[in-house]
């Protein structure tokens, strides 16, 4: 799988990832597939600003975001993610999981830096190449 190794356990054991979908079965697939990887520290939030409580709590290490959620979608959460004044948690990864590939929206969306973007329905190997490619490229 390419994921680092420290001693006996592998980073896996300590990250946390947040996945933010308002489709509950959806939200349960994508958590699953997180947690096929070995990934234990997988949390959920239903809209954006579930999500911006949780980060402030929780400081995932990544983020799974929808892009239409309502009350707050997922481009307003990237947004104040990022104008935050703290900056370890405006640099949070966040990849967006989408159906919307319009123009406008796509700009936005790396206006704001996101991490990457995967189509919805995510497949288990584009959650994990997402994942590694985040782990080995931090500083994207």
């Amino acid at each position: 799988m390419g994921f680092l190794m420290t001693e006996q356990k592998t980073i896996l054991d300590y990250l946390r990832i947040m996945v933010v979908e308002d489709e509950d079965h959806l939200r349960d697939v994508i958590c699953d597939s997180i947690r096929h990887l070995g990934i234990r520290h997988v949390y959920q939030a239903t809209d954006g600003q579930e999500a911006l409580s949780l980060s402030e709590q929780l400081r995932p290490d990544m983020v799974f975001c929808d892009i239409q959620m309502e009350p707050m979608g997922g481009l307003e959460y990237l947004k104040r993610l990022r104008y935050s004044a703290d900056s370890d948690f405006a640099t949070t990864p966040v990849v967006f999981l989408t159906g919307t590939t319009d123009q406008e929206t796509v700009m936005k969306a790396k206006e704001l830096s996101v991490d990457g973007f995967i189509a919805k329905p995510p497949r288990g190997a584009a959650i994990r190449d997402a994942i590694n490619r985040i782990l080995n490229n931090p500083a994207q």
